[in-house]
């Protein structure tokens, strides 16, 4: 018999729907709704890079699942190549949030594999959750009857964060783990470390890990030290 994996374990607990910052107006009450609500429906989110469409798909998985549906999570990128496989062993799914469309544009297989799980999702009443870098239009898609049903999806596009939302976010993570990232600090991180929001939480946990060893508080001048700045 298999074991149902704590939810913690499943989805990181950084990335919740209520730890998203500077989310569009009614995104994440429509995330929400596709989550807990039994009847399907079809979004997509569309925006570059670094902008938090993982976390989002991730943050609705969960979400589901603490209301005691079946949700699935898939990388597209992952399964390029082998994506009818991969799609067949998520059917039963009461959620399917699947990650990266572009990673499969243009692979015929794999795009008829997709149009495939569409329709029997939805048939199924399965709720639909994709992402993509663009928006169906401009993607490289060679199916026209695939980009006619992703075009049907409604539409949340995310912008990237700006320094404010950048700085949020490292506080609000920093708290997450007991560390106390003060104004000093956290302008020092955004200006000479960079401003990837992933590569930042990376950079919290090897804070967090130093912070302990040396028993001291995160400063500039721990910060310096640690980072070799000095």
């Amino acid at each position: 018999m298999s074991t149902q994996l704590p939810l913690a374990l499943r989805y990181p607990p950084d990335q919740r729907l209520e730890t998203y910052v500077a989310a569009p107006a009614g995104a994440l009450p429509q995330l929400r709704a596709l989550a807990t609500e039994p009847a399907g429906d079809w979004l997509l989110l569309a925006g570059p890079p670094a902008v938090g469409k993982t976390h989002l798909l991730l943050g609705t998985c969960a979400a589901a699942d603490a209301t005691g549906r079946r949700a699935a999570y898939l990388p597209l990128a992952a399964a390029a190549g082998r994506l009818r496989e991969a799609l067949d062993a998520l059917e039963g799914n009461d959620l399917l949030a699947l990650d990266g469309i572009e990673a499969i544009a243009g692979n015929r297989d794999d795009e008829v594999a997709l149009f495939d799980a569409h329709n029997r999702a939805r048939a199924a009443g399965t709720a639909l959750l994709y992402a993509a870098r663009e928006q169906p239009d401009a993607l490289a898609l060679g199916l026209p009857d695939l980009h006619s049903r992703l075009s049907q999806c409604t539409r949340i596009t995310l912008a990237p964060l700006d320094d404010a939302g950048r700085r949020e976010v490292l506080r609000q993570r920093a708290q997450r783990r007991g560390l106390v990232l003060e104004d000093a600090a956290l302008d020092w991180l955004l200006k000479r470390v960079g401003r990837d929001l992933a590569s930042l939480t990376g950079l919290l946990d090897r804070l967090d890990r130093a912070s302990l060893a040396a028993q001291r508080r995160i400063t500039v001048p721990f910060l310096r030290q640690v980072l070799g700045f000095d």
